[in-house]
């Protein structure tokens, strides 16, 4: 993890992701920025008063290691691959919150199925905090982006669901001691 504020100029063209909308550009090589958060694999960067996201794979544009793609062996189950996705969702992090989604209580469904030719789809039944929260495009944005690196998964869809609404009691004991809620 490096240091919040951390300023940053892009060695080359990178793919971004502009916060909480999801919509996503290209940040061009010589544009500076500083390093707001850097969790899950990801950055997030403050750059003309905006904030992007940039992937992991990415991280070379910013002077960083990019991370690895996950790997499975040859011979992964469903099992091991049903792992790797809650394993991808755990590296995603709410912007405002510095813990992962998994650990929040965000995800209420994650259904993965076969197909006939080997590849797989994810169904994804997420929430937020609050139904109002602004962060709702991107953390959905994160959460598909990072299931897909998943060998095998070509098609992910992620749903924003409110019923059940969130509650303090979906976070895990980890979430409650790190925020301080426990």
């Amino acid at each position: 993890m490096y240091s919040q504020n951390e300023p940053v100029v892009f060695e080359r063209d990178c793919d971004a992701a502009l916060i909480p909308t999801g919509d996503t550009g290209v940040i061009p090589k010589g544009a500076e920025g500083v390093i707001t958060q850097s969790l899950g694999g990801s950055y997030t960067i403050y750059i003309q008063g905006n904030l992007f996201r940039i992937d992991g794979k990415d991280a070379d544009a910013i002077g960083r290691e990019p991370t690895e793609p996950p790997q499975l062996p040859d011979d992964a189950s469903d099992r091991d691959v049903e792992e790797l996705v809650w394993d991808q969702m755990r590296q995603c992090y709410d912007p405002e919150i510095p813990v992962n989604i998994v650990e929040l209580g965000l995800i209420y469904k994650c259904e993965i199925a076969g197909r006939d030719d080997g590849t797989r789809r994810v169904d994804i039944e997420m929430t937020l905090t609050a139904p109002g929260c602004g962060m709702g495009d991107i953390l959905a944005y994160d959460v598909k982006e990072k299931v897909l690196q998943v060998p095998t998964v070509e098609d992910v869809q992620v749903e924003m669901v409110f019923d059940p609404p969130w509650s303090f009691d979906m976070m895990s004991d980890a979430a409650k001691l790190q925020t301080g809620m426990m």
